[in-house]
């Protein structure tokens, strides 16, 4: 039987749910998937490419159209699209961190975010940064949700540090620190008007 790059990708993404970013190495790959080694660089020249690609397939369903109309209810729903995409998988958001610093990842997600920025009426250098500053806060929020409950699954967080018994939910966090940003973005659409 061929090797199909899909293969290779969805035996990467069942290993990183299972056992987490550490452990997804190239080896483990092959083995899982009863080939040696080098027949997966046929399919992604090196891990960083495979992560990468592991990105793009998380988040691949967050650029669909949003039902809302207004700019602030549209990154609104694609943050919460984003952020429900990465904690779908084991360490999904370090995972695309790296992707994304390493610049492998594409863009289509945070294009999305540039250009309901844009929408909003900023101007397009600063819808760009806009998206970028947006796209590192769901990011950074994610990891470290997603770092708490692994640590806390392996029980090395005490009761008060566990988001188990926290009194503030990671999505009502998350809402908050969103709605800063969205706070932000109209701050600047209204220094814009009176200039």
């Amino acid at each position: 039987m061929q090797l199909r790059r899909a293969d290779v990708l969805a035996g990467a993404i069942a290993i990183l749910d299972e056992y987490g970013l550490g452990d997804l190495t190239m080896r483990r790959l092959a083995t899982s998937l009863g080939v040696q080694p080098g027949a997966l660089y046929w399919h992604f020249p090196n891990k960083q490419t495979l992560l990468a690609a592991i990105t793009d397939e998380m988040l691949g369903g967050v650029s669909g159209p949003v039902a809302a109309s207004r700019w602030d209810e549209r990154l609104d729903a694609l943050a919460h699209r984003i952020r429900d995409a990465l904690l779908a998988h084991r360490d999904g958001a370090e995972l695309a961190s790296a992707s994304y610093s390493a610049r492998l990842a594409t863009n289509d997600a945070r294009d999305t975010l540039a250009a309901a920025c844009a929408d909003a009426g900023l101007p397009a250098d600063e819808a760009e940064f806009a998206a970028d500053t947006l796209l590192f806060y769901i990011l950074g929020q994610t990891m470290d949700e997603q770092s708490r409950m692994q640590m806390d699954s392996h029980g090395a967080l005490t009761e008060e540090a566990s988001p188990l018994y926290d009194s503030v939910s990671g999505t009502a966090r998350f809402t908050y620190g969103l709605g800063l940003f969205v706070d932000g973005v109209r701050s600047r659409l209204s220094a814009h008007s009176t200039n």
